[in-house]
């Protein structure tokens, strides 16, 4: 799993107006939760970028005043207009607590669906998955040798070592449907054996 060292701060006054001031100074109010403590502190804003504008799941080393924890990203607020960060939330990691993140879905192979002419649907981008952190996966590969045109593959069909998908089983993360080009190829095709066989 990637991870990544932040330097934080605590933070002595925890009001709205000392948020301004951070955020002015290029700072971002944070919380570090998960602990026995909760811990106001403030981080770089420019620290956060490979964090948060990045599709993998990343750790963060985050070094406070000199003591390092491992942590994850919980939540982060952005500002409506500017689309910077305002705040963000750390959730503390312990190695034998488990956790709950959304893991990446990268599809690997070639559907032969796709290759007659199928259309590609992809539902689902993420999955909820359940671990303890060293268990946790960098992204969930989805196969698509198997995928004709009118099939799909499910949540159920993920298997992960040491780890538990928390979607629901049902759920489609891919399908192959008939594209309407191949629909009338089809056609075409079935209209054009008629034809032969009342010659």
């Amino acid at each position: 799993m990637k991870s990544i060292a932040i330097s934080g701060s605590v933070r002595q006054n925890v009001g709205k107006r000392d948020a301004k001031e951070l955020r002015y100074q290029g700072q971002v109010p944070a919380v570090l939760y998960g602990g026995t403590t909760q811990t106001h502190l403030s981080v770089s804003a420019a620290d956060l970028k490979p964090v948060l504008y990045t599709p993998d799941v990343v750790f963060v080393e985050l070094n406070i005043e000199g003591k390092t924890v491992k942590a994850i990203v919980q939540d982060a607020q952005f500002h409506p207009l500017t689309d910077l960060v305002t705040h963000i939330d750390f959730l503390e990691l312990f190695d034998d607590k488990e956790v709950s993140l959304n893991i990446p879905i990268q599809l690997t192979g070639t559907s032969p669906g796709v290759k007659m002419g199928g259309k590609l649907v992809q539902k689902l981008r993420k999955l909820r998955v359940k671990a303890l952190p060293t268990n946790i996966p960098q992204v969930i590969e989805v196969p698509m040798e198997s995928l004709e045109v009118g099939k799909s593959f499910r949540v159920a069909q993920v298997q992960l070592e040491n780890a538990k998908v928390l979607n629901n089983a049902d759920d489609t993360i891919v399908s192959v449907i008939m594209s309407r080009a191949l629909r009338q190829a089809e056609q075409e095709a079935a209209k054009a054996a008629k034809g032969g066989k009342k010659k």
